[in-house]
């Protein structure tokens, strides 16, 4: 047979090629390799949006103790066998996708950044005006990280189901006013009170000729004579004084009334010297009466006090204008110097009562006032000093003794508080979990202030009347740290 004859016929090689023909484009629009070539250029994606609304239609089934246990179908907790719930996401989540129009407008303090408020208006803190904030894309990632770190938005809201709200033991507790009757508890020392302190001086030059107080500590009463004193200045001014007035009375106002007035001007004049140089005015009478000089001045003391200084070898010493002999205090009053913490300095301020007790007198409180608080900060405590008065009239107290001093300043505003244990506190910020209602759930970032007793006053973030979880909010806020990492799961954002 010749090879012409052994080729097969033409309809036979036609029907061939078009089988294998039919068979590639079987294969293409199956597409059993999933390349979804012709989807990609004809159709576009196709099956991708039913996928993706298969995965967010997809119900998750979870266990109300332990939220990381997760099921594509029902059945019980592999840890408690607790019979698993399916898992309720909160759509309004996803609904505030960038995507979806513009963001809100958000109004903040230029000076306390945590201030977010949907209106205009003034910070709570400082007091200024909110101005808008500029939404970027810096803040955006900023927020998202802050997701990823398990610190959810303040939107984030979840849901859970009665049963596991009474199992976890939720409690929760009105927001209310109430007065803070604050109590600042610290430690001090007494000291002198500065206002009664008097040093003992002269305004002449001479010799101590005799000296009557001679130790430290010494009681010493007001116009008590402390030493005395010799000075030719201060006996050349008696006499002049002493000749004045013999030159006055020999003159009559009637026959030489001009002269008697000059006579009259010196005497006035050289009394007038004695009285700027501290010369009582019973020493001065006396002089007028004896018609005698003086020779040693008795110097006297101007207060009543405690000798708390005295110049050594004073018997006999040359003294100059202005030299310090004597240090008088007064022990009626004292100060007591109280440290006060920088948190603790905005609650004390003149005025604020005191109630001070020494281990020396156990059982026995005195009471005081704040006179001021010193302007700078000790840079090796951190803290102020607070001068407090504290009458000592019978003198038992002494200085240097310390005091355990207390604090109860008055409080005549009501803020917004919670209790303390509702609060969150994470090191950046301050959260509470809100109890909206219907085992829904939903965290929010506060501002605090002072804490006293208990409850802590919120200067943002909560108003009054709105409930706070104060029991299992740290189960609550990692169940909404997992279900937040759940939701971005499913639309693909991590």
């Amino acid at each position: 047979m010749s090879a012409k004859n052994m080729q097969p016929p033409a309809f036979v090689a036609g029907l061939g090629w078009a089988v294998v023909g039919f068979l590639l484009a079987l294969v293409f629009l199956i597409d059993p390799l999933d390349l979804h070539t012709f989807d990609d250029v004809f159709l576009g994606q196709r099956g991708g949006s039913g996928e993706v609304e298969g995965a967010a239609d997809a119900t998750l089934w979870t266990c109300g103790m332990h939220p990381e246990v997760l099921q594509k179908e029902p059945g019980t907790c592999p840890i408690c066998k607790m019979d698993l719930t399916p898992l309720q996401n909160a759509s309004p989540a996803a609904d505030s996708s960038p995507n979806n129009g513009p963001p809100p407008t958000v109004w903040t303090c230029p000076e306390h950044a945590m201030i977010e408020q949907e209106e205009p208006g003034t910070c709570p803190i400082g007091g200024r005006e909110l101005v808008v904030r500029e939404q970027n894309d810096e803040q955006s990632e900023e927020q998202d990280g802050h997701q990823h770190d398990g610190h959810q938005h303040e939107s984030q809201t979840v849901t859970i189901d009665p049963a596991v709200v009474q199992n976890m033991n939720v409690r929760s507790s009105l927001a209310e006013r109430r007065r803070l009757n604050h109590r600042v508890r610290s430690v001090g020392y007494l000291e002198y009170d500065q206002a009664r302190m008097v040093t003992v001086t002269t305004k002449y030059s001479g010799w101590i000729d005799k000296v009557y107080v001679n130790y430290v500590g010494e009681r010493v009463e007001k116009a008590q004579p402390l030493f005395e004193v010799y000075s030719p200045e201060l006996v050349q001014t008696q006499e002049e004084l002493l000749s004045a007035l013999r030159f006055a009375e020999r003159l009559s106002p009637d026959v030489e009334p001009l002269a008697s007035e000059r006579a009259q001007r010196l005497v006035q004049a050289a009394e007038r010297r004695l009285r700027y140089w501290d010369i009582s005015d019973d020493q001065i009478a006396w002089i007028r009466d004896s018609g005698e000089v003086i020779r040693t001045m008795t110097v006297q003391a101007p207060a009543s006090g405690v000798v708390m200084k005295r110049m050594k070898g004073l018997e006999g010493m040359a003294i100059r204008p202005g030299m310090e002999t004597f240090h008088l205090a007064d022990l009626s009053a004292l100060w007591v110097t109280v440290e006060v913490f920088e948190d603790q300095a905005s609650l004390i301020g003149p005025g604020t009562p005191a109630e001070m007790s020494f281990s020396a007198f156990p059982g026995v409180t005195f009471r005081g006032k704040v006179r001021f608080i010193e302007p700078e900060v000790s840079e090796k405590t951190r803290t102020l000093r607070a001068k407090v008065d504290l009458e000592n009239p019978d003198g038992r107290l002494r200085t240097g003794m310390f005091a355990t001093v207390m604090f109860r300043p008055p409080s005549s505003e009501r803020p917004v508080t919670v209790p303390a244990l509702a609060v969150l506190r994470t090191g950046e910020r301050d959260l509470v979990v809100m109890d909206l209602g219907d085992g829904r759930f939903a965290p929010r970032r506060v501002v605090l202030g002072h804490e006293h007793d208990g409850w802590v006053e919120v200067l943002a973030g909560v108003e009054e009347g709105e409930r706070v979880v104060t029991s299992s909010q740290f189960l609550l806020d990692s169940e909404s740290s997992l279900r937040a990492a759940i939701q971005k799961m499913a639309e693909g954002q991590l």
